[in-house]
């Protein structure tokens, strides 16, 4: 996995960035594992404009993932690489040795032919999905569940992971992407390794047509408004607004907005740096 730096043959290429691909090894999605997306255009149901800067975009289906990796001691096969429109990791096509297929996040360094399998008694190596009390310490995970059951609600962007620190009773330590430490379940499920596509981030999109592509419209800043428009308008020529705050007036840009009483502050042992 690698960034390709195009020619400035058009303006548009100039700066763009983009990944090469070389790890995808199948390029139409499996039809069985696919759903239609409506797109909204950021109006609602009355055709009322909700939400701004939406529109546009194009075409895509969804891929249904298995988050939840709950079929058991049953071992599948990862048929292709693929790359997913709705996500920046890549994802893996497994299939069962029962005949069933899957579509789960493709970790780094999977490759077609692997055998994967999830449960417990199973070897921590990558792309299985074992328990948080079955993991070895140290260990790099994905995928990971916040609750029982729940499938995989943290660290499923491309090149993110956790890092299993230590076990407390029924509690793990996790130090999660964002740096902050926190007690997870043992009982919860993760999957070995971190997700695929690290270099994502280093990724230019070259010009603004790409964004419209992506169904994203042209934002206006606050400060180019006017007063009545937004707390940051107005004023001579270049003026900066004051402190960022949002088109409501609520301030953004380093204000907490977890709630003090949040239930699940117990579960945090370290906030995140700054």
């Amino acid at each position: 996995m690698a960034i390709r730096k195009l020619k400035p043959v058009t303006p548009g290429q100039r700066f763009r960035a983009i990944s090469t691909f070389e790890e995808i090894t199948k390029t139409t999605p499996e039809k069985s594992l696919i759903e239609p997306i409506k797109k909204t255009g950021g109006r609602n149901n009355t055709g009322k404009m909700t939400m701004r800067y939406i529109g546009g975009g194009h075409k895509r289906y969804y891929r249904i993932i298995d988050f939840r990796r709950d079929k058991d001691n049953i071992p599948a096969i990862v048929k292709s690489i693929e790359y997913d429109p709705n996500r920046s990791a890549r994802i893996a096509l497994l299939v069962y040795k029962d005949g069933e297929k899957r579509y789960i996040i493709a970790p780094q360094d999977l490759k077609v032919g692997q055998t994967v399998m999830s449960g417990k008694n199973i070897a921590p190596e990558i792309g299985n999905t074992l328990y948080l009390s079955d993991i070895p310490l140290g260990t790099n995970i994905h995928n990971i569940e916040l609750h029982p059951g729940q499938g995989g609600a943290i660290a499923r962007s491309a090149g993110s992971f956790a890092t299993l620190l230590s076990r407390e009773g029924r509690y793990a330590i996790l130090k999660m992407p964002s740096g902050e430490t926190r007690k997870v379940l043992v009982n919860c499920r993760a999957t070995i390794g971190m997700v695929s596509n690290p270099d994502h981030f280093l990724e230019m999109s070259g010009k603004a047509g790409r964004s419209r592509w992506l169904g994203r419209r042209p934002r206006t800043r606050g400060v180019a408004m006017n007063p009545v428009d937004h707390p940051m308008g107005g004023g001579e020529g270049k003026a900066s607004g004051g402190h960022p705050r949002s088109r409501k007036g609520l301030y953004a840009k380093g204000k907490k907005t977890r709630r003090k009483k949040n239930p699940t502050s117990k579960f945090i042992v370290e906030r995140r740096k700054k």
